[in-house]
């Protein structure tokens, strides 16, 4: 339980008790948990869009809270990575320099301009997904995306020598991969198979990222892990999408 409230109250804003001994190491345990994590944003998703909905209806306004939803529950942490990242792996330079510019605290051209992308895009799919598919990808959205994170963190080797994400690297081992695939089984594969079309694609995705991000960086940091989660969250809106407006795409969901 420990584990998984220091996982909860790192990935998001949500405050359930202080934690103020916590080691390295604690971080480290608590990576298992990540897609549990992803439960509690996609239900807390599902209930504010279900109460939006109620009250204003498919409007407009009700797609930007959406899309800033995420960026307030969880304190833009997942972004910040994603923004350093793009400033680096972008910026032309070399391995070290690249790993240096992501570590200042300075957002670059490169990430600002990743970040009003990646709400552009956000936002459109997400308009453009069908009300009927809209709450199951806004509940396993999340769940995907940081069994994403804790895949690459498993399987893809650690940039630098120390930081905070090697804690995550050291300690993802085959129980860390067992409890957050399981976790991710159980609450996405019953949402049938638009949800489970969305599993393979992200982690697909998320697999050829690292691999690319591993090509460019020697290995992956703290901040490509909120990469490689940002975007496979929007690789599954995508699916999403694509499902809602292919030939009895609608039906998918049920069978």
């Amino acid at each position: 339980m420990n584990s998984f409230i220091t996982a909860l109250q790192f990935l998001t804003r949500i405050h359930v008790k202080n934690q103020p001994d916590l080691t390295m190491e604690d971080f480290g345990r608590s990576t298992k948990f990540f897609p549990l994590v992803g439960v509690v944003l996609g239900l807390i998703y599902m209930l504010v869009t279900w109460c939006l909905v109620a009250v204003f209806g498919w409007a407009n306004f009700v797609t930007t809270v959406l899309v800033l939803l995420p960026v307030l529950v969880t304190g833009g942490l997942l972004l910040d990575g994603y923004m350093d990242t793009a400033d680096g792996v972008f910026s032309a330079r070399s391995r070290e320099r690249k790993l240096e510019i992501m570590k200042d605290s300075r957002v670059g051209a490169f990430g600002v301009i990743a970040l009003v992308s990646l709400m552009m895009i956000n936002w459109t799919v997400l308009r453009d997904i069908k009300l009927v598919l809209l709450m199951t990808a806004l509940f396993v959205m999340p769940v995907i995306g940081r069994m994403a994170m804790v895949m690459v963190i498993a399987f893809f080797p650690y940039a630098r020598p120390e930081g905070m994400g090697k804690a995550f690297s050291d300690m993802a081992d085959k129980k860390t991969l067992a409890v957050a695939g399981i976790t991710t089984l159980l609450f996405v594969v019953p949402w049938g198979q638009a949800a489970i079309a969305a599993l393979a694609v992200g982690l697909g995705f998320a697999w050829l990222l690292g691999a690319w991000l591993t090509s460019k960086l020697g290995g992956l940091t703290g901040d490509t892990y909120g990469a490689v989660e940002t975007l496979t969250e929007t690789m599954v809106l995508v699916v999403f999408l694509v499902t809602s407006w292919i030939p009895g795409g609608l039906h998918i969901l049920w069978r």
